[in-house]
């Protein structure tokens, strides 16, 4: 990495002249493997020789299970492309047994499927116009109409794909018809209320994230805030996290708690689990997408 030091002048130019690393191509770099040592000196040689500059590292050495989890930002020559790095890089790879990754910049493209609550899939609207969600909703996809203007009011297509115990299988295959269609990288359960085929699940490992209350599994089933109302809750929160065939025990990425008190009533517990709920989600969302969140086993490593 490069310190450099500036005065007014050179900030001055800089307002009117691009600068030359804002031209360069970006990527990430992600691995994990067994903790030994040697393995950062091997991954910043081989950036170093091919003229990479660092723009952000970050490592986590988990102690407990011995391994090492990297995250490297660098940016460089347009030549490389992820494959090429790939290539070169296996060498190192088999050197050290890693798994890893590389990445360009190019934004992930999302499928978001909702039910009849609509206040995540508003926030994640809102978050992608402002260019704060780290990739581009392509297509919404729900099993109601209800939020078809909201979809179309936002320049995306809305899809409608109706789930009975009758079509469900049908229902699912035209899902993955779409992910192929739209090339999708992320799906998104923005309060997708229908439980998905363990077949489904294991087809979309690492690449679809589910929201949920965070009373589960205290409160399962129906009205958990009235539920919560009648156990006297302190805490309300969200948990964000990868869909796997176990329901709601898949990797978490993210959680979020709201404190409340004994004034608050179901519609006020739920109000505030909203928002719970859509801060969870859309940090999930971007954390994935710039490529933050490793999976380790049944958790995650996130490089915030």
């Amino acid at each position: 990495m490069t310190l450099m030091a500036t005065d007014s002048t050179t900030s001055t130019l800089a307002q009117t002249e691009p600068r030359v690393e804002d031209k360069a191509q970006k990527f990430v770099l992600t691995l994990s493997c067994v903790e030994r040592a040697g393995i950062v000196q091997a991954v910043t040689t081989f950036l170093f020789e091919r003229g990479f500059n660092i723009d952000e590292h970050q490592q986590f050495d988990d102690g407990l299970r011995q391994t090492l989890h990297l995250r490297t930002a660098f940016s460089g020559s347009p030549e490389y492309t992820p494959e090429r790095l790939q290539e070169e890089f296996s060498a190192i790879a088999d050197r050290f047994e890693m798994k890893f990754s590389f990445h360009d910049q190019t934004k992930q493209r999302i499928l978001v499927m909702v039910s009849k609550f609509g206040h995540c899939l508003n926030d994640l609207l809102f978050r992608w116009r402002g260019g704060s969600l780290g990739g581009d909703i392509v297509l919404i996809v729900s099993n109601h109409e209800t939020h078809r203007a909201m979809a179309e009011a936002a320049g995306l297509p809305f899809l409608y794909v109706p789930v009975t115990p009758e079509t469900k299988a049908d229902a699912e295959q035209r899902l993955l018809d779409l992910i192929d269609e739209y090339d999708i990288d992320l799906v998104v359960l923005a309060r997708y209320m229908q439980v998905l085929s363990d077949d489904l699940c294991r087809s979309l490992e690492g690449r679809a994230i589910n929201i949920h209350h965070s009373f589960l599994p205290g409160f399962k089933g129906a009205r958990p805030y009235h539920q919560a109302y009648d156990r006297g809750v302190k805490l309300v929160g969200a948990t964000a996290h990868y869909v796997t065939a176990e329901l709601d025990e898949g990797p978490i990425i993210e959680q979020e708690v709201i404190r409340v008190d004994h004034s608050y009533g179901p519609t006020a517990l739920s109000t505030v689990g909203r928002d719970a709920e859509a801060l969870a989600l859309s940090r999930a969302v971007r954390w994935h997408c710039e490529h933050r969140v490793l999976l380790d086993q049944t958790s995650t490593v996130v490089f915030r």
